[in-house]
């Protein structure tokens, strides 16, 4: 019971997200993959559960899985721009429908013995298992570049971590590799989330400066271009225009008198048309 009870626990883990993003109408930066796969995932263990038989708590707690992830991917679907909403809703229908339909045609009907069956459909686990648990790293890069864990939640890493200790005990117990195997994989990528939440979770306020430089800095740049394009000058121009021809005669400005100062104020000469 310890091992569905961390299990409830990791289920339970991306709530403060979620209330998050209830809270803001909006899924920010967010991704909807890792709940897409981590479904995909308990579909397929309740499936290797039900056909090998005797696995009463992989069973209840794949169940309990199915649901939460679900209504996860409602709430996301619900508050995702357009273009998110579209390719979640793609990935959805790719992973969770089509994929699965094939996987359970083809064991189902291409494979006739139940011993095979539970083999092929427990590695078929082992991979989509392990990449549940590399799902959350495709977060990783953005932390080491952005310097910022906001969008990796500490919680999640950590009961993942937490429960693939328990289930590799588990599959120890029963000599069932295809449990063991993907948790051993799980302990160790959990663990490297950690360690990246350690190393960045004080560095916002650095970021936040650095943002604020680059901005002064771009704002510096333009004052500087727009400087370079210097003041435009106006010179008045005396235009003769004969009522009798098209034609328009112009006078040199150089020989115009220049604005002058005095007492504060400024003159200018400015010249009449004269019609000839």
């Amino acid at each position: 019971m310890g091992r569905n009870a961390i299990s409830f626990c990791v289920f339970l883990a991306p709530l403060p997200t979620f209330y998050r993003i209830y809270k803001n109408k909006s899924t920010e930066s967010f991704q909807s993959l890792p709940y897409q796969v981590s479904l995909f995932s308990c579909m397929l263990w309740l499936y290797y559960a039900l056909i090998k038989q005797d696995a009463f708590l992989l069973i209840t707690i794949n169940s309990f899985g199915c649901i939460v992830e679900t209504i996860y991917i409602a709430l996301f679907f619900a508050y995702a721009t357009r273009e998110k909403r579209i390719a979640a809703m793609k990935l959805f229908f790719t992973i969770n429908v089509a994929f699965f339909s094939l996987i359970l045609m083809v064991t189902h009907f291409a494979v006739k013995s139940p011993s095979l069956q539970v083999s092929v459909i427990g590695w078929i686990c082992v991979a989509i298992s392990v990449s549940v648990f590399a799902a959350p790293l495709m977060i990783v890069a953005r932390v080491i570049k952005t310097k910022s864990v906001e969008f990796m939640p500490f919680t999640l890493s950590f009961f993942l971590t937490i429960s693939a200790v328990m289930w590799f005990a588990y599959g120890a117990f029963l000599h069932d590799i295809c449990i063991a195997i993907p948790n051993v994989v799980g302990f160790i990528l959990g663990m490297l989330q950690m360690v990246l939440y350690g190393v960045y979770r004080n560095s916002g306020v650095k970021i936040d400066a650095e943002k604020k430089i680059n901005s002064s800095d771009q704002q510096l740049k333009t004052i500087v271009v727009i400087s370079q394009l210097g003041v435009s000058e106006v010179h008045p121009v005396d235009i003769t225009v004969d009522p009798l021809s098209d034609a328009v005669h112009h006078e040199d400005p150089s020989k115009q008198e220049e604005p002058s100062i005095e007492d504060g104020k400024c003159h200018m000469k400015t010249s009449r048309l004269e019609y000839v």
